[in-house]
């Protein structure tokens, strides 16, 4: 962590009654996450199937986002698809507390790696951007890569300033420190330094600096350009995807880095904002039962055109 960068910090002012809720659910999670994995994994999952029912709009959203991008699934097929998110949802919020509470010793137990070495010869050479995606894993996955290859990561800071000091203090376990995702300038910066900076760009952030390109069958979906200027600005850095797969089973993860992707479009930002999306659509098809399907990935339309989600009307 560097001295140019303040973090939230602990005060006795987040020993108020109004954060004693927060507290309650903070100590169940760090109880829960002590347990033997096998059974994380069986509560994760029977969470996620109670949410299916409870969560009635996020259910709407996420099989509304699956018909969308999978036209060619018959209905048994998005069904299916949406319980073993909904599983994969339960189980991402153990998996935060993994990340926040596990030990070094024990988060290397439970993870295998896969590709390092498309880090291992860059690092030290130039900048890398690691094109990360929203995938239920995130958290884990963040802290599992931080131990093999300390590097800067993007954030939105958190609404509830007891969850801001924990998320940060989670994720700075592992990570040398970290950049609102608003702080372009410090990205740049980061990369013209040579840091491993992780970015996530998968999400729908509004039609500012946005462009609509495809994404999976959505042929119009509104793309942040925000990767084009990384990688413009930035010195060309490497752009390297990389994924966290829960196994199959009670065998843990598989944390995925795949090889540089080149030929990146520098001097258009649409045709980049689509060939970025092809880089993350082939990484989600890893696992697409793992991916966040929960945001409105399509909110943001093209001017006259009706939204997507009706269900929110």
């Amino acid at each position: 962590m560097t001295n140019n960068h303040v973090y939230p910090q602990f005060s006795y002012n987040l020993l108020h009654p109004k954060y004693w809720i927060t507290w309650l659910g903070i100590g169940l999670l760090y109880v829960i996450v002590s347990l033997p994995y096998p059974i994380i994994r069986f509560i994760g999952y029977r969470l996620g199937h109670v949410s299916l029912r409870l969560c009635k709009r996020r259910a709407a959203i996420a099989k509304r986002n699956l018909e969308l991008c999978f036209p060619h699934y018959n209905t048994e097929q998005i069904q299916q698809l949406l319980i073993h998110n909904f599983e994969s949802t339960g189980m991402a919020i153990f998996e935060t507390g993994m990340a926040w509470f596990w030990s070094d010793k024990r988060i290397k137990k439970w993870i295998n790696y896969s590709g390092v070495e498309n880090i291992t010869k860059i690092k030290g050479q130039r900048g890398i951007l690691l094109l990360g995606m929203h995938f239920l894993t995130l958290e884990l996955g963040a802290r599992a890569l931080g131990m093999i290859s300390p590097g800067v990561g993007v954030y939105r800071p958190h609404d509830n300033p007891l969850m801001d000091w924990l998320q940060t203090k989670g994720r700075l376990r592992s990570n040398k420190y970290m950049l609102n995702r608003r702080d372009i300038r410090g990205m740049i910066a980061a990369l013209k330094k040579g840091e491993l900076l992780w970015y996530a760009p998968d999400h729908d952030y509004g039609p500012k600096n946005s462009v609509f390109v495809p994404f999976f069958a959505v042929k119009e979906a509104a793309t942040t350009i925000g990767t084009s200027i990384l990688m413009r600005m930035g010195h060309s850095p490497a752009l390297i995807p990389f994924v966290t797969i829960r196994d199959a089973g009670y065998q843990g993860y598989t944390l995925h880095i795949a090889e540089e992707a080149h030929d990146f479009p520098l001097d258009d930002e649409v045709m980049a904002a689509a060939y970025m999306n092809r880089l993350i659509e082939k990484e989600i098809m890893l696992a697409p039962e793992q991916y966040m399907w929960l945001h409105r990935r399509f909110k943001t339309r093209p001017e006259g055109q009706e939204s997507f989600y009706q269900i929110d009307n």
